[in-house]
């Protein structure tokens, strides 16, 4: 078996950061998307690289009278009503349509060959977080289903949001059509867990990891993916965004992931890479410079190894 270099974006807006950051002091990231997007895709198409999109269900509607609301108990009763992008709708009616909309853009990176659009959930959903119930999250899902059908799309892969995996919700993916999902990497800094449970030493060995290999390399056999269903497609790195603060560094972050792709395709696993639009959204040059320098190590692994680009939908059907 050849290797696969997946990618997979957590496409969110304004709706994954809502709850940490005053939308004033993330503007910029945020006003960076679009250009963050068509730069993405000039780069997928120009490396013929297949991604999967997961895209927060709100972000298809057209505008916030578009956005379907479920039933009063059905609403996430976070036991933090601060990460309940309800309560945010409600108390701020005028809301800005660049930094929570984008039906148009899903629509370009549909067109473009090989992008899988997905569900990052409906409402940018914390699986782990105190309060909210499965049942609640099951009306989610039926809304985020509801909403990219009725734009034309069929939902099979999900991105749980801040990657809190919840193995009791399994089952509600299935009973909607989700026929796989991204895990987690396999060590203890990436284990899920809810915002208060993350902690500076996470935080601080994530960030470490993403320069020098603490955790290991994380590319995995298809072998290693089983049977179930739905079907985790495990994250192997998260491509962590340029920092002007670390720029002394950026060789150790290049080399880390290059050196992890590398063995992927010579050994015939599966690299799964992922990030956020937004993370782009700002030194986008460097960015999109650093991610061609990825991309050109895996066009020559497809040239030598037989490496070919997946997204998460095309991993599962070739299992089967």
């Amino acid at each position: 078996m050849n290797g696969i270099f997946t990618i997979s974006l957590d496409f969110e807006l304004y709706w994954g950061i809502r709850d940490k950051k005053n939308l004033a002091t993330y503007r910029q990231n945020l006003d960076g998307v679009c250009s963050a997007v068509e730069g993405l895709l000039a780069l997928f198409q120009k490396y013929e690289v297949h991604a999967t999109w997961a895209t927060v269900g709100f972000m298809f509607a057209d505008r916030l009278d578009d956005v379907l609301l479920p039933s009063e108990n059905k609403i996430p009763s976070y036991s933090d009503q601060n990460l309940c992008p309800y309560r945010y709708i409600k108390e701020c009616r005028a809301i800005d349509h660049i930094y929570h909309f984008a039906p148009d853009l899903i629509s370009k990176i549909a067109k473009v060959k090989g992008q899988e659009v997905a569900s990052h959930t409906y409402s940018h959903y914390y699986c782990l977080e105190p309060g909210q119930n499965v049942e609640q999250f099951r009306e989610d899902t039926r809304l985020a289903c509801n909403i990219a059908e009725k734009n034309g799309y069929q939902l099979k892969s999900l991105v749980f949001p801040r990657n809190q995996f919840n193995e009791s919700y399994l089952k509600v993916l299935k009973d909607c059509g989700i026929t796989s999902y991204r895990g987690n990497e396999r060590s203890w800094m990436y284990k899920a867990s809810s915002g208060l449970e993350q902690g500076l030493i996470k935080r601080t060995a994530r960030l470490l990891d993403s320069y020098v290999p603490i955790s290991g390399n994380h590319s995995y056999f298809l072998s290693d993916l089983g049977v179930q269903s739905p079907r985790d497609i495990p994250a192997s790195r998260f491509l962590r965004p340029y920092s002007s603060k670390l720029k002394a560094l950026e060789g150790l972050r290049l080399r880390r992931i290059c050196r992890e792709l590398k063995e992927a395709a010579k050994l015939g696993k599966v690299y799964h890479l992922w990030w956020h639009p937004h993370n782009f959204g700002v030194d986008l040059d460097q960015n999109l410079n650093f991610l061609e320098e990825i991309l050109n190590v895996y066009s020559t692994m497809s040239e030598i190894h037989g490496m070919q680009s997946l997204n998460m939908k095309e991993i599962n059907e070739i299992i089967g």
